[in-house]
Formats: C-alpha cells, structure tokens, sequence
C-alpha cells in the first residue's frame, strides 16, 4: 500500500515580519515623540531658586534676595552650588558686589563680577555666588532661607535695573526665578542660561565644575571694603561703626559720617574699592569735620593684625601744612585694663615735633601718659602695609615687613579691643578751605597666628582671588 507523505505546514512567516515592522514603526515615532513628552514631563529639578526684591528698576545697588530649595531626596551641599545672577552694564564703570546677611553666613559665601564672553539680551554681565563647605548642607526639602546681597557700581552712581536679565520688579515676595541660573559640579540644574546668539544656538554653559571654594580659616577678621558707602547696611553687618559720637582725640565733636567712603582706586587689591578717610577743615571748629572708622567688637587681642594703608603728605584740596593725625590703632579695656596700640602718621608733625614722622606707641595709662613709643622720621606718603603682632605679651610693629619697635612686660595688651582707623586735626593753625585723605585698601587680623608680611599677602590675594571679599570667624568661634 502506498504512502502519503504529509506536507509540513506553513510557516507565518509573514504575520511575524509585518509584527516586528509595526514594533519598529511605533518605536520610532515613540523616540521622535519622546523630546515633546519630555518638554511636558520634565525631571523634578534637584533645586529651586527663589528669588526677590525691594528696589525699584533705578536705586543705589541692586538688592537681589535668593533661597534655595534642595527638591531632591539626597544631601545637597552648598559648597557644590553656583548661582548666577545676570545684569547689563550701564556704562564703563566697574561693578562690586557685597553680602548684606545670609542664615548660613556671608563669611561662607563668596562673589565675583565679570563680563560675559558673548553679551545676550539684557546681559553682558553676571554675579557669580559661590559657598564654602563651611556653608553646610541642605537635607532633602530644606530651604537655604535668606541670602541677601547687593549689586553695585564701583562710581556709586545709581543703576538702572530694568534691562537686568534677571531683575524683576513684580517679585517682592520670594518665587521662583529661572532668570537666576543654578550650577551642582559646573552642570545646570535649574533656570534658563542667556541666548548669547553663539553658532550653536545655544547659550554659554557653565565651564567644567569649578575648584572647591576653600573654607574661611578659623580665628580670622578680614575686610577688603567693598561697600556702598557709610550708610550700607551690609557695613553695619559686619560689624564695622561709623563714628559720629563726640568727644576727641583732634578737635572734639566733629565726627562724621560724610567723611566716611568707598571709592573705586587702582594698585590696589583686585583694582578694587578702599575705605576713604576725608577730614576737611575751613579753620574753625565749627567748620571741620573728622571721620573714624571701627569695629563694635572689642574682642581682639592676642595675634597678627595688618592693614595696607595709603598715607598722604598732601591735601586732596587746598594748601598743606595741617597737623593731620592718619591712624591705625586698636584700644579697649579701662582702668587696670586699658590698652592700646598705636601707629600715627603725621605728614607735618604735632605737639611741637616735626614730621613727617610715624609714632608707633603701646600705651599703659593713657590719663598718667604711660606709654612706650619710638618715632620713624620719614616720609611715608604712598601705600604702606602696617603690621602688629602680639604674643606672649610682646608687640611688635612693622612696617612693611621691617621691625619698627617691640614693647612688652606692662606694655602689653590686658583686655580685648577694638579695631580703628583715625583721620583728625591736631590743632588748626590756619584759615581756608583744605581736605585730606587717608585710605585703607584692607584689613586682616589673625587670633592665632603671628605671620610675616608675605604671609599675610598671599592670604589676602588667596582671598580676593577668589571673591572673598569680607569674612569674620574671630566672632564665630568664640
């Protein structure tokens, strides 16, 4: 009987190939697709910059007042963070930044102007914040609370606000800004950077992620005076007074406050802003005002302090001759207590000595006319950096690294004192108008350390270098 071989069946061949078409059809227009659901759908940012003001489009200094949220479910610490905050210049004129008050402390933020490589609508520059790992960290929904800073030109014009990228006006409570751009590791995660209209049609990101910001050293005072002038809360924050109270030395009850400025100078720190001293005289008491800047602390004693002062020989205006007093000293205590540490420039001399000549004096008992002192007879008209070291009850003065004069034994700080620079009139020997200057590009104190003037150098240019323009964490850790 024959066979009949059984053909095999038909493979579905077909049905599987046009199934595998139709995967492939769907995959493609869901990865076409993918880029719009993601513009609708986006990651939850890691953080939310928050932003208000309370200036109007034309002030004195920008105010920008920031927050920032941590929306992640991890640690985020401040020191990773960059903030932006972009502006356009007015005019040629430099720009200067200061922090008002932060919750996690302006001694652990730093910030630097600069000009953007490509200008962008309402943008040619920015404001750079940065943190220090002493800032702390933020846990996951913790809000950074206030950072309040300002903004201003280094001419102390006003500014106008209103073509600022990042300024507005309708903000007066804090909401969030994606006009204020925000940086983890170099890498954007928050805002909206500038169309700077490059070729690739996208603006100018964050360069690789930055060097860590080192942390501000411990027991260190130090203050490049970058502000807006005597009346600047931020001056008041940082513990600094404006003295307007009478009294003497000089010619008792003339001091003012008006005598008291910031002006932008050249060969100085970073060509930067410094504390002007003006003391002005027609005369007559009535007619002359002194200025005096110092801090409200009274707590410095043991350590290195130095400022890079610039003394003048000459009036700004009128005719020389004056017996003008240009001082840098600390003073505190009374009674058993009192102390006080003098250096005092006089270009023309005083109380019968000629100059120009530079007393530096360690006083016992100022109502006995206790004190030790030696004079340098010289010129110092020009910039000069002033040092006192004290250690083991022994103070040293120095003039640009030079020993001047050591005291000790009695002669030696008993009590914490204040910080000051003096501009004042000895006497006034003659009539017509006359205004003097003394400047001070900045001031650093160390309560640890006794250093050497190349030491203290290249701790300030470390700091200005990297926007640390005012610090104290003598106070804080105490």
């Amino acid at each position: 009987m024959a066979t009949t071989r059984r053909r095999p069946p038909r493979r579905r061949v077909w049905p599987k190939i046009r199934l595998l078409l139709l995967v492939c059809v769907v995959a493609a227009g869901a990865t076409a697709l993918y880029p719009v659901w993601k513009a609708a759908n986006p990651d939850p940012p890691e953080l939310v910059v928050r932003y208000r003001t309370e200036t109007p489009a034309t002030a004195s200094a920008a105010r920008p007042s920031l927050e920032i949220l941590n929306e992640s479910k991890k640690p985020l610490p401040l020191a990773d963070v960059t903030l932006r905050y972009y502006f356009t210049a007015d005019t040629n004129s430099s720009y200067a930044y200061n922090c008002v008050q932060a919750a996690v402390g302006c001694s652990h933020i730093a910030g630097t102007v600069r000009k953007l490589d490509r200008s962008a609508e309402n943008a040619d520059h920015v404001l750079e914040l940065r943190f220090t790992e002493d800032a702390g960290t933020l846990k996951p929904g913790a809000n950074s609370k206030g950072i309040d800073v300002q903004l201003f030109r280094a001419d102390h014009e006003k500014l106008t606000q209103s073509n600022d990228r990042s300024f507005d006006a309708d903000k007066t409570t804090y909401k969030e800004s994606k006009a204020i751009t925000a940086y983890r590791r170099g890498v954007l995660v928050w805002g909206d950077e500038p169309d700077d209209g490059g070729k690739d049609g996208e603006s100018a990101k964050a360069s690789a992620a930055p060097a860590p910001l080192p942390a501000a050293p411990k027991g260190v005072l130090f203050d490049n005076f970058s502000y807006v002038g005597a009346k600047d809360p931020a001056l008041f924050k940082h513990g600094w007074l404006v003295r307007t109270s009478k009294g003497g030395p000089g010619i008792e009850d003339t001091w003012s406050a008006d005598g008291v400025t910031f002006p932008a100078a050249k060969d100085t720190l970073g060509d930067g802003q410094v504390l002007n001293l003006r003391a002005w005289t027609d005369g007559t008491e009535s007619g002359t005002e002194q200025a005096s800047l110092g801090t409200a602390s009274r707590e410095f004693r043991d350590g290195t302090y130095a400022a890079r002062v610039h003394f003048s020989d000459d009036p700004a205006e009128g005719k020389g001759g004056d017996h003008v007093n240009q001082t840098f000293y600390t003073i505190g205590g009374s009674g058993k207590t009192y102390s006080e540490l003098d250096n005092e420039y006089m270009p023309n001399g005083g109380w019968g000595r000629l100059g120009p000549k530079l007393d530096t004096v360690t006083w016992y008992d100022h109502k006995e006319n206790d004190r030790v002192y030696t004079t340098t007879n010289k010129s110092l008209d020009g910039w000069h950096t002033m040092m006192i070291t004290v250690e083991d009850d022994v103070v040293t003065y120095r003039l640009d690294g030079r020993k001047l004069f050591s005291s000790s034994g009695k002669y030696a700080p008993r009590a914490g004192m204040s910080i000051n620079f003096n501009h004042w009139f000895v006497d006034l020997p003659f009539k017509g108008d006359r205004a003097w200057d003394m400047k001070v590009d900045w001031l650093y104190y160390n309560a640890h350390d006794v250093l050497s003037v190349k030491e203290v150098d290249a701790a300030v240019k470390e700091y200005s270098d990297n926007g640390m323009n005012y610090f104290d964490t003598v106070q804080e850790n105490r």
